[in-house]
């Protein structure tokens, strides 16, 4: 292992390889800043120029983007509450409220070490255990995926700080939205109402957008006076860096989200979103103090931060060991080793070393670039927060109609940010939480194409989930998680109440 780190670190330590590193991750923290352009488009757009590149400097730099987005999108989520990438979205629920309370060095800060963290730990996995994962992944069919999304549906009740009778309604009122389009099986239009822009559905970055930035804006221009409201807004790095309550309240959230994220990475169609969701709602759900949460907790940003980070690197194993996408942004990098006429599967290790143990130990490289480049600019990017709320609203209006619009060159994009974002102002009037909604509108569509594969695949009986060892202790997990704060509750009222003595 020894050697072939050696091997590897020889090709991606080259003069060339290190600026298409460095190039890569900032582009990938510029991507993640600007809301709606995201990896997949990026990479897309790039991907012609690897014609004339070699493969492994290629690879790098396309690597290096994909994995630099998930620290660009924290930026633009803690400071503005606008998620730069989806993977950041829960990221606003905490994070943008720690910068209302003058602590957005320290969110910056915690998710910016707990990002290297994770990545580097999914570094050391990929290298040590990737074959058998890759093939624990493989055991996993549309029953089990069925089974995994209803797992993930059934935190959605964690996820909000207010009502958990609220928390459903939204997750139901999330179900319903991801079933506008395209009918995965038959190719039909659902629910259309003869819109042409809606036979794709919503896409996710807008509504993100409207339901978190453009609800801010709302409430900006509701409050009085030209200032934003954040105090105590410190801009020297020794001031604003995570302190050690910091670290001890974030330790056991990164060790959690890193551990969460990179299996969940592994899985074709899990990829950083989920992961991010997951580690959120059980940080909520293993914490002393729930309440916390949706309050600026710095666990709800630790733990998520370093899962979507650490499922990033989770998704190269099926890519690099199996030559199975475990994404979209994996397709394209499985379409960069075909243009140089490389296949990546089981025998590219034996095939090209080189290429190999370089992809890997570039990672390595890229991440300490990512954590150079991102803490000494937090002081920088913590100014923001002095902007007045006059100048700032239109500034994150600009921002989201401009991401919107650039996802697919549509003004229609800006249409479902408004609309979204008049919903997002009326449910903070109203107390209700939007990221059970966003989980299950993200979850939804995944969860139908399983189930409707499984019915297949059982010939439509449904006993047939059950007889499938994993899909039952998925299918388990849920049904606990949905009815443990159920029965804690009962229980709390039986021993709360007050016991009568008779004087006699």
């Amino acid at each position: 292992m020894f050697d072939n780190l050696l091997l590897g670190f020889s090709a991606s330590l080259t003069p060339v390889n290190l600026v298409y590193c460095l190039a890569g991750v900032t582009l990938g923290t510029v991507v993640g800043v600007l809301p709606g352009l995201g990896p997949v488009s990026s990479i897309a757009l790039l991907l012609p120029l690897t014609y004339k590149t070699e493969l492994l400097s290629a690879i790098i730099m396309l690597s290096g983007i994909y994995y630099g987005v998930q620290y660009g999108g924290t930026i633009t989520s803690v400071l503005m509450n606008i998620p730069g990438e989806a993977s950041t979205v829960v990221t606003c629920i905490d994070g943008y409220q720690m910068a209302k309370k003058g602590r957005a060095g320290a969110a910056l800060g915690i998710a910016a070490f707990g990002s290297f963290l994770a990545g580097t730990f999914g570094i050391i996995v990929l290298m040590f255990l990737a074959p058998p994962l890759a093939k624990l992944a493989l055991l996993m069919g549309p029953p089990e995926y069925m089974a995994l999304m209803i797992t993930g549906l059934s935190l959605v009740i964690f996820l909000s700080s207010r009502s958990m009778l609220k928390s459903v309604m939204m997750g139901v009122l999330g179900l319903l939205l991801g079933t506008i389009g395209m009918d995965p099986i038959s190719g039909q239009i659902r629910f259309g109402m003869g819109i042409k822009n809606l036979m794709d559905g919503i896409d996710l970055a807008p509504m993100a957008m409207g339901l978190f930035g453009m609800a801010e804006v709302f409430s900006l221009l509701e409050s009085k006076g030209g200032s934003t409201g954040f105090l105590d807004v410190r801009t020297k790095l020794r001031e604003i860096l995570p302190d050690r309550k910091d670290w001890r309240e974030s330790f056991l959230p990164i060790t959690r989200g890193t551990i969460v994220g990179f299996l969940i990475g592994i899985l074709p169609g899990g990829g950083a979103v989920m992961a991010s969701f997951i580690s959120y709602a059980m940080e909520k759900r293993l914490s002393k103090h729930p309440e916390k949460f949706g309050t600026g907790a710095i666990e709800g940003v630790a733990g998520p931060e370093s899962s979507n980070n650490s499922a990033a690197i989770g998704a190269f194993v099926p890519l690099l060991t199996l030559g199975i996408p475990a994404n979209v942004v994996m397709a394209l990098l499985i379409g960069a080793f075909m243009i140089h006429g490389v296949n990546p599967g089981p025998l590219l290790l034996r095939d090209n070393p080189v290429l190999f143990w370089g992809i890997i130990s570039s990672m390595y490289v890229g991440n300490i670039f990512l954590l150079i480049l991102n803490v000494p600019l937090i002081g920088l990017f913590v100014r923001i927060l002095k902007v007045p709320s006059d100048i700032m609203a239109p500034v994150i209006t600009i921002i989201c109609f401009i991401g919107a619009y650039s996802i697919n060159n549509d003004s229609s994009g800006i249409l479902i940010v408004m609309i979204f974002g008049v919903a997002g102002y009326l449910m903070r009037k109203f107390k209700y939480d939007p990221a059970p909604l966003i989980l299950s509108f993200v979850l939804g569509p995944l969860m139908e194409n399983a189930l409707r594969q499984s019915l297949m695949l059982f010939r439509g009986d449904v006993s047939g989930l059950l007889q499938r060892p994993i899909a039952l202790f998925f299918l388990a997990l849920a049904l606990f998680l949905f009815l443990s704060p159920l029965v804690s509750k009962l229980l709390k009222r039986r021993f709360s109440r007050p016991v009568f003595v008779d004087d006699e």
